[in-house]
């Protein structure tokens, strides 16, 4: 019984699990990639599960310490996330920490980007830029406003929803 308090995860390491599994199904949607011309590959997979991390990161960003432990838990699992995919696909162990300190700078780098656009919103200039710079890898293909609006809605839902919900692993995020 003892060792079962022990070994039973922080409730905020179970919530940043569920959260990130959540934005691991919602980045996953089937539209983002057939109507908002997201390429379906390894980067542009990459690109939508880090913008849906990104997202959920703002939305808790300020809200006390058990967010920011919630946060840091989604930010883990995102990273573990990242790293099972590489071994699954057959990368060696040491390419896998070179892999992952190159995919940690495009995360910070990507999160930067998108507090910048953010915080110019309601102007959708720079978060269309950023989103066709990113996620759409600037090749000309894909519906960079459709993205916009979508990330913007996602945005707001996220906002509209109780903290004690996201706390508890629970998100709900719009269709695409």
């Amino acid at each position: 019984m003892i060792l079962d308090r022990l070994l039973k995860p922080r409730p905020a390491k179970a919530a940043g699990a569920k959260l990130y599994a959540s934005a691991v199904a919602q980045a996953r949607s089937a539209p983002l990639y057939a109507a908002m011309g997201v390429r379906d590959s390894l980067e542009g997979r990459f690109e939508l599960f880090t913008l849906h991390v990104v997202l959920l990161l703002e939305r808790l960003k300020g809200q006390g310490d058990l967010a920011a432990e919630t946060s840091q838990a989604v930010f883990d699992a995102y990273v573990r996330g990242l790293d099972d995919a590489f071994r699954e696909i057959g990368v060696s162990d040491t390419a896998v920490g070179k892999k992952m300190k190159k995919l940690a700078g495009a995360f910070y780098g990507r999160l930067k980007a998108f507090d910048e656009a953010a915080a110019t919103l309601p102007d959708r200039t720079a978060l269309g830029q950023m989103i066709g710079r990113t996620v759409l890898e600037e090749r000309g293909e894909g519906d960079p406003e459709a993205l916009t609006t979508y990330i913007i809605a996602v945005r707001e839902h996220l906002a509209d929803q109780s903290l004690d919900a996201l706390l508890e692993g629970e998100a709900q995020w719009p269709n695409p």
